[in-house]
């Protein structure tokens, strides 16, 4: 087998492929309903390059490329979560201080156990790296012999310790009451006697539930509901919202009808079209103008696998599906402006992909000056993470699109996913060896794992017990503070790309990557 492995050292992107075949397939393997998923292309490679390491053959991956993958997946990562994560970051600042206390707290622990041990401080600083799987951190505490060793060390039980509280986490999502409610359709029956405007019936109910259609006493036509219509007593209305949403509109207008206005489309007809006009991508949904152009409406906007209340001010994206109700003869007409073709999925934004990922990277090489002397920067991950949270929260710029469908962010996160954990599991792997034959190796292993548990506990507990947040939502944030792709990777998965698990990440790894650089270095010079 030693032909074969020096066959892999000289051909990284045979590694690579072999890497990710092998890991995907451990990956899905299930054992008592618990899948590795992503991790598996980690373990994959970390196995293989120990192996190697045996053999006295060097197996890795250019770390240019894994760089490249991880700067790929985080920008694709903040371009899904950009238009959650400022909404929520108002309310998520104290949540962001509490993580790092938790690894500062993680810091000390490795600081006086590290001390107890007799270890100095380049190892010290190494195994806290290493116990929070962070690289950056490593070249932050100056990547010699002894903190390379000590991160090799300390790095797998930091997998493995967050994986398990992420796992574990997760177990908790069938009692989750922070999942979005479903979107449902009703038909409402008007029993008021006073006579309300659209427009200011819509005003008081915000943008929980659209107003879709009417059918008004006393007259057989169905016509789309425009802020100028009057509901008045005995009219019918079909409504799009939450379902308690609805019951509060119901109790304000009279009562559910059995009568169902969508199964009449001779009037209205409805169908879902693929938003895939680049003139309309980051735009509302009232510069569609549908109502002024066709008598047409917007009921939902269908949006990866969640569903959304169409709003006037809801921004739209390219590959969004859109549930249109027009008058039959315009239908043709509506679909040709929206485009409906597949490509709007699949596009890639290339320009603003090119230009987010370069003004990323250059981001995270800036020096930040802190006090005591001490220089930092933050990192191609985050540097690339804050400028996809930036566009995709701005969605264009003028006549160029700074965001792309939820498919195609998707896709282009799991291949820099890949691509970063092939890397930093053939790095480590063949580091493992040289650990082993260190003389200090249970000492650098006990003091990572302590530092991991601080970690992974003390993360657990201010999700569940402190900020009471779902399992889910708090699968995301264990993710954020381990500043593991491994573990968004297997969260993902487990939910099915909940969309609150990469909120839950990207609201903390911005923190918890500039507070593990900082702490790495404060180690070194204690």
């Amino acid at each position: 087998m030693t032909g074969v492995l020096q066959f892999l050292s000289e051909q990284p992107l045979i590694t690579i492929a072999v890497v990710i075949m092998i890991g995907t397939a451990l990956g899905a393997l299930s054992v008592r309903g618990i899948q590795l998923g992503a991790a598996g292309i980690l373990f994959a490679a970390l196995g293989l390059a120990a192996w190697g390491a045996s053999a006295g053959v060097e197996i890795e991956v250019p770390e240019a490329l894994g760089s490249f993958g991880l700067a790929l997946f985080a920008f694709a990562t903040g371009v899904i979560s950009g238009p959650g994560f400022f909404a929520a970051i108002r309310t998520a600042w104290p949540l962001m201080l509490s993580v790092g206390g938790v690894i500062f707290a993680a810091a000390a622990v490795t600081l006086i156990l590290g001390r107890a041990m007799g270890l100095d401080n380049d190892a010290i600083a190494g195994v806290f790296a290493g116990s929070q799987t962070n690289t950056p951190a490593l070249a932050a505490a100056g990547g010699g012999a002894e903190a390379t060793v000590g991160y090799a060390c300390a790095y797998l039980f930091g997998v493995l310790a967050m994986l398990a509280t992420t796992a574990w986490s997760l177990r908790r999502a069938a009692s989750d009451t922070d999942a979005p409610a479903p979107i449902v359709g009703a038909t409402i029956r008007v029993d008021r006697d006073q006579p309300v405007l659209a427009a200011d019936l819509q005003n008081w109910i915000g943008g929980k539930v659209k107003l879709v259609r009417v059918n008004h006493a006393g007259e057989s036509e169905v016509s789309a509901v425009t802020p100028d219509t009057v509901f008045g007593h005995g009219d019918k209305v079909s409504v799009v919202g939450e379902d308690d949403d609805v019951d509060v509109l119901v109790e304000r207008l009279g009562h559910r009808s059995t009568h169902d206005l969508t199964e009449d489309r001779s009037d209205l007809d409805f169908r879902r079209i693929t938003l895939s006009n680049p003139r309309f991508g980051g735009r509302r949904v009232a510069d569609l103008r549908l109502v002024a152009r066709y008598g047409a409406t917007v009921s939902r906007v269908r949006r990866g696998d969640v569903d959304l209340v169409s709003t006037p001010s809801l921004r739209l994206q390219l590959g969004d599906r859109l549930r249109v109700v027009a008058p039959p003869e315009s239908m043709h007409a509506v679909t040709e402006l929206l485009g409906d073709s597949n490509r709007g999925q699949t596009a890639f934004a290339p320009v603003a992909l090119g230009a987010g990922l370069a003004i990323g990277l250059g981001i995270g090489m800036i020096p930040i000056s802190l006090p005591g002397g001490l220089t930092v920067s933050i990192g191609a991950a985050a540097g690339t993470l804050l400028v996809g949270l930036a566009m995709g929260r701005m969605r264009r710029i003028g006549p160029i699109l700074t965001s792309m469908p939820v498919t195609s962010a998707t896709v282009l996160a799991e291949i820099g996913l890949m691509l970063f954990l092939a890397y930093a599991g053939c790095k480590a792997g063949g580091m493992i060896g040289v650990a082993f034959g260190s003389g200090e190796v249970v000492r650098l292993v006990l003091v990572g794992a302590a530092a991991s548990v601080v970690v992974a506990l003390g993360s657990y507990a201010l999700t569940r017990w402190v900020f009471k947040l779902g399992g889910v939502r708090s699968a995301g944030v264990l993710g954020g503070v381990q500043t593991q792709p491994a573990l968004l990777g297997f969260a993902n998965e487990r939910t099915g790309y909940d969309a609150r698990v990469s909120l839950g990440y990207a609201l903390v790894y911005p923190t918890a990557m500039i507070v593990k650089v900082i702490a790495a270095q404060f180690l070194v010079i204690l």
